[in-house]
């Protein structure tokens, strides 16, 4: 690949402006965790949907994305789709609840709604969840573009990823990685755009890709026995991951819980929603364009080979490859925020009430520099699973999520739920997760040859979320029903999702002097128009 002195110097100009503007944020020398974790609760709408957008996609997702579009076709984006019906939901439903009840952390909510050892279990979940799907994928995803476009080792390139976004994202906290995330996710959506562009103008047009590529490349929906995209599992399993991930995730929620007041948080995840369907555009087409000018470059390699070839010239190179910077470094500094506040409010400060704010964002960095050190020792696990890293992303999403699904999903509806049904659904649940995927890593490294696990590990991961998530909703229930709540097992949230929907109907049988909720029903109704548009088109 041939990278100017302009391309680089273009790539200079973004580090020096996002780390700049990381630094600028990072300068006040008083902070509290609120500050620190949720940019002092004082988002609007527009830095809470960007930050939303900017903290999910990542290297993953361009080469992931376009991965599995070169070998599948548009199916793989039936995931971005599921992801803004959740989002939706969100917004109007989930958010209202968080806010009201003002927690830091997800696993402080756990506790408010639950008990403390809710708290206590989810928070562990979270932390190893970030290690095996957000920083590890992310850092071998980043690795390995960056092998390919400037031939760097990939564990060294993983560590430069690291120490760059960590010069301001440990020091500045969420007010400077919000800030940031305006500039990184306007840059990766132009530079995806760019690159898109190009390569349709490459291969001759739409019309032209269409013709070159087979026609169940264009359609979405699969057959049930499909070993990567069932429909059965597209529109009943993908929710159940997509629910874990947007609604109940720290990662994303903290996103959220940095917003001003409920309509700020509510129409950032509209905005986000919205963001969400440019990928499809963006992320798998290049694809399917990389499968028509590229077809050796398989799998991973389709989205590298799009940068590395001649596609680009000089100047533009720089620019879609800082968009790729941006969005990995947005990720990463998300995750690391997150896993820091997790550790410093549901660990080390219930043991330790008397520490000071200052002594607490100190624990907050140091044990966010130790999550690093874990997670690049840990990049080359990822290739065990899959040469497809967005599938290896979304199997390993599917083992894990039905529990905390299933127990958010619960307590949100019924007050009734205990905080011992809760706690044994996440256990039992995550064991039965994490053998599964056991199972999957021994017969992957043909280290068994047993007829009963290889016919286990051949259930698809998203008919295997359905069956988990069933599983732990007779389970919590029974468990609910047949053990009576502890007194100290009593919900302290008091606002659930029957209370937020009779607050919508209301709201809607006011619309006259609410113009507010006419503009979001209004933006909510032309996103799910749109999807429907999109599934009628490649059906």
């Amino acid at each position: 690949m041939s990278f100017s002195i302009f391309d680089s110097l273009i790539l200079a100009a973004y580090l020096t402006v996002v780390l700049s503007i990381g630094f600028f944020y990072s300068r006040k020398k008083e902070k509290t965790t609120e500050d620190y974790f949720l940019a002092g609760r004082n988002s609007g709408w527009v830095a809470v949907g960007l930050s939303i957008f900017a903290t999910n996609i990542s290297s993953e997702h361009f080469i992931g994305l376009a991965g599995a579009g070169a070998s599948r076709g548009f199916a793989v984006a039936q995931f971005e789709l599921m992801a803004i019906f959740i989002l939706i939901i969100l917004g109007w439903f989930i958010a209202p609840i968080l806010l009201k009840s003002g927690v830091q952390t997800m696993p402080e909510f756990l506790e408010k709604r639950f008990d403390r050892r809710s708290r206590k279990v989810f928070a562990v979940i979270s932390i190893v969840t970030y290690l095996f799907t957000k920083i590890t994928v992310t850092l071998f995803a980043g690795g390995l573009l960056f092998t390919k476009i400037f031939g760097i080792n990939i564990y060294t390139s993983a560590i430069i990823i690291v120490l760059i976004t960590g010069l301001y994202s440990v020091t500045g906290g969420a007010t400077a990685i919000v800030k940031t995330h305006y500039i990184q996710a306007i840059l990766m959506i132009l530079g995806a755009v760019t690159l898109t562009l190009f390569g349709l103008h490459e291969v001759g047009g739409f019309s032209a890709l269409q013709a070159k590529l087979p026609a169940d490349f264009f359609s979405m929906f699969k057959g049930v026995s499909d070993p990567d995209y069932p429909w059965t599992g597209i529109i009943f399993g993908a929710p159940i991951i997509a629910f874990w991930y947007w609604c109940t995730d720290q990662f994303i929620v903290q996103r959220l819980l940095s917003a001003k007041n409920i309509e700020n948080a509510r129409r950032g995840s509209l905005l986000a929603a919205f963001l969400k369907i440019t990928p499809i555009f963006i992320l798998v087409l290049p694809g399917l364009i990389s499968a028509v000018l590229y077809p050796d470059a398989k799998g991973d390699d389709a989205y590298p080979a799009l940068i590395t070839s001649n596609l680009l010239p000089v100047g533009v190179k720089g620019f879609v490859v800082a968009g790729l910077l941006a969005a990995i470094m947005s990720s990463l500094a998300s995750a690391f925020n997150s896993s820091s506040a997790i550790f410093t409010n549901d660990y080390y400060k219930p043991r330790n009430p008397e520490s000071s704010e200052r002594k607490l964002v100190l624990i907050g960095r140091l044990a966010t520099m130790v999550t690093v050190v874990g997670a690049i020792l840990m990049v080359s696990f990822v290739k065990l699973i899959s040469s497809q890293v967005y599938l290896f992303l979304q199997s390993v999403q599917a083992f894990i999520s039905p529990p905390i699904t299933a127990v958010f999903i619960f307590g949100l509806l019924f007050k009734r739920i205990t905080g011992r049904a809760a706690i044994w659904t996440l256990i039992i649940g995550e064991i039965i997760g994490i053998f599964r995927l056991t199972t999957q890593l021994l017969v992957q490294m043909n280290m068994t040859t047993s007829p009963l696990i290889i016919n286990f590990v051949s259930i698809n991961f998203l008919h295997f979320a359905i069956l988990l998530f069933l599983f732990c909703s007779v389970l919590i229930l029974v468990l609910s029903f047949a053990f009576k709540a502890e007194k100290k097992e009593i919900s302290r949230v008091s606002f659930l999702f029957p209370d937020t929907f009779r607050e919508i109907k209301f709201n809607l049988n006011h619309l006259g002097s609410v113009s507010r909720d006419r503009s979001n029903i209004v933006i909510s109704a032309f996103i799910l128009l749109l999807i429907i548009g999109l599934w009628s088109l490649w059906n």
